[in-house]
């Protein structure tokens, strides 16, 4: 994910921060959510049921979430 296309809200404890160093501390944050919000993390904190089934299968998760709503009786379970 490209730096540009998130919003962050970044609260300091110092008040005369350069802005160099905010730059780098955001910097920091991107990287960290990039590798975070990959697919492979998503699936494998994710989980789907279904009426008949219960899946981890990574292909079937990301098929389900690709349109904007679920199927009915599908449901996406966070295993955290």
């Amino acid at each position: 994910m490209e730096n540009g296309k998130r919003d962050l809200l970044v609260l300091l404890k110092e008040q005369n921060q350069s802005q160099q160093a905010l730059n780098q501390t955001v910097d920091c944050l991107n990287k960290i959510l990039s590798q975070v919000e990959c697919d492979d993390v998503f699936c494998q904190a994710h989980e789907l049921v279904t009426r008949n089934s219960i899946t981890r299968k990574s292909r079937k998760i990301l098929k389900a979430v690709a349109t904007p709503d679920l199927k009915p009786f599908y449901f996406l379970i966070n295993r955290n």
